[in-house]
């Protein structure tokens, strides 16, 4: 079929531009969707009213939030300026999916102690960091060995949302565990190089810069997968790290087991780090700093949790 051969362009270009493995299964999921909506015809054949009508109908039809809308928008988008290099003129009548504010689920620090104990091994200490740092899950688990530094007490993290590098503290809690943690994985390594292995999966073009870097100590996931990842390119196996899937379904298994009804994820510790950190008076430009977020808008939300009710006395607790 034509648009599985220019999915495979979608995917080249999105690589090129260090897209995230997440934004490029969502940009091409949209943009085949767009294509089957309209009976398979070639982009290049289409314009801005086969996409307003596809959008439109996301909203009317499929009922789908704002941000999912403006998703599936972006994803086209960059199909015809990166892919078609047709330009489309300003798309005017889009019938807009009305934007819900949340506030983010929080999880109270007794709360995430509970969850916690309900965790075990690597589980445990990699959920504990999350919660610890307010890492997104993508980040920690994209964590390299020589991305934790004892000496200054923080943590580099690569490449977060928006390809920006930033720093967060370690939890000195973790500082002893991590370092029993790199120690096993040191043993782990020099038993894959001894089988003719050791090598893991490098960013961008790191590989042909650095050619021997792929079995360096430093370069090896923090939390790296039990098995071994097989490329069928290049023909070899690699240490990747553990899938997200396993991180998340032992969360959801701890907060069932603790009883809490609250709609919590592995997201909710990142959230439960930037309130509990104001909370404890952390100026908020600190706090935006450490998450990352490119404008402190981003950030403010986390105050309006702050201010719904904590600290708020109801009138009713002054009459019983």
């Amino acid at each position: 079929m034509p648009e599985l051969k220019l999915l495979d362009k979608v995917r080249t270009e999105l690589r090129s531009k260090h897209y995230s493995k997440r934004t490029e299964a969502v940009y091409t999921n949209w943009i085949k969707r767009f294509i089957l909506f309209n009976n398979k015809r070639h982009p290049r054949d289409m314009g801005a009213d086969e996409i307003k009508a596809f959008i439109n109908n996301l909203a009317t039809n499929h009922h789908v939030s704002s941000s999912t809308q403006n998703q599936a928008l972006q994803s086209i988008l960059f199909l015809y300026k990166h892919i078609v290099k047709k330009d489309i003129a300003f798309i005017d009548s889009i019938s807009r999916a009305k934007r819900i504010k949340h506030l983010p689920v929080v999880f109270s620090r007794n709360e995430v102690l509970i969850i916690l104990n309900n965790l075990s091994g690597i589980n445990k200490l990699f959920v504990s960091l999350l919660y610890g740092t307010g890492m997104r899950l993508s980040e920690g688990l994209r964590l390299r060995i020589k991305d934790i530094d004892f000496e200054m007490n923080q943590i580099n993290v690569r490449d977060g949302k928006g390809e920006k590098d930033r720093i967060t503290v370690l939890p000195t809690k973790l500082v002893s565990e991590f370092k029993a943690h790199i120690r096993k994985l040191n043993d782990l390594h020099n038993i894959d190089l001894k089988k003719g292995l050791g090598e893991t999966v490098l960013p961008y073009a790191l590989k042909k810069k650095y050619p021997n870097a792929a079995k360096e100590f430093g370069w090896q996931y923090l939390f790296p997968a039990k098995s071994y990842y097989y490329n069928e390119k290049s023909k070899k196996k690699y240490r990747y790290h553990i899938h997200e899937s396993v991180i998340q379904k032992e969360v959801k298994k701890a907060i069932k087991i603790a009883g809490i009804i609250k709609h919590g994820s592995t997201h909710t510790f990142r959230h439960s780090f930037a309130t509990h950190l104001l909370d404890s008076g952390q100026d908020i430009r600190t706090v935006q700093e450490l998450l990352g977020h490119k404008s402190i808008k981003t950030t403010m939300i986390y105050t309006h949790v702050l201010k719904t009710v904590m600290g708020v006395r109801s009138p009713l607790d002054n009459i019983l």
